[in-house]
């Protein structure tokens, strides 16, 4: 029986894409997953307290470092929705690394989480991959994969949907086809991806 660690970050519980594909990723798992487990927890709804200095004292034995370091340790798969809020990741879910990162517990690359497959939802309403205008105002990738691998040595993948806001601001008209085509791509991507990974983890 599988787990599924499925984190949400989108302060909007309805119109977010992050939040679409992610439902959509749990979909298909459940579907290859029946009698398995998800573990949800919305970090918009129920956000968690920033780190202070008595809980990085306390490390593991502080009881919610404990509590989200023991959930990390037994998914056998996370999956995280992360849009971009002014070129980085919500404040919620660095509040959820800043608590569940813990040094000599489950930090390091060869440490007791490293290998477990991570997917994330990077939704983000412009574009800035390579070759764009703002590609060099991507964080969110780019900080994500660093402290995701190099912290914790897990295994990460991107599902990217970008342009959200085509539909929303007329400046951006011209770009709704594009948007929309990276809208079908994401969730053609997260059922390929968890279909994938559930065939993975039940070899």
């Amino acid at each position: 029986m599988a787990t599924l660690l499925h984190l949400d970050s989108a302060v909007f519980s309805e119109g977010s894409m992050s939040r679409e594909v992610t439902a959509a990723f749990v979909t298909t798992w459940r579907e290859q997953h029946p009698d398995g487990e998800v573990v949800y927890r919305d970090l918009a709804a129920e956000p968690l307290p920033h780190l202070d200095a008595t809980a990085v004292a306390a490390g593991a034995t502080d009881t919610l470092r404990g509590e989200l370091a023991a959930e990390l340790a037994a998914a056998d798969a996370v999956l995280i929705g992360a849009p971009m809020y002014n070129f980085s990741i919500p404040s919620t879910l660095k509040a959820w690394l800043d608590q569940v990162i813990i040094v000599g517990h489950n930090a390091g690359i060869e440490g007791p989480v490293a290998g477990t497959p991570v997917t994330v939802v990077a939704s983000r309403g412009g574009s800035y991959a390579p070759g764009t205008p703002r590609e060099d105002f991507e964080f969110v990738q780019n900080y994500l994969e660093k402290v995701l691998s190099g912290m914790l040595g897990l295994e990460v993948d991107f599902i990217v949907p970008e342009l959200t806001l085509a539909r929303s601001k007329p400046e951006m008209a011209e770009l709704i086809p594009l948007a929309d085509a990276s809208r079908t791509q994401a969730f053609a991507e997260a059922a390929e991806k968890a279909k994938a990974l559930a065939a993975r983890l039940a070899a």
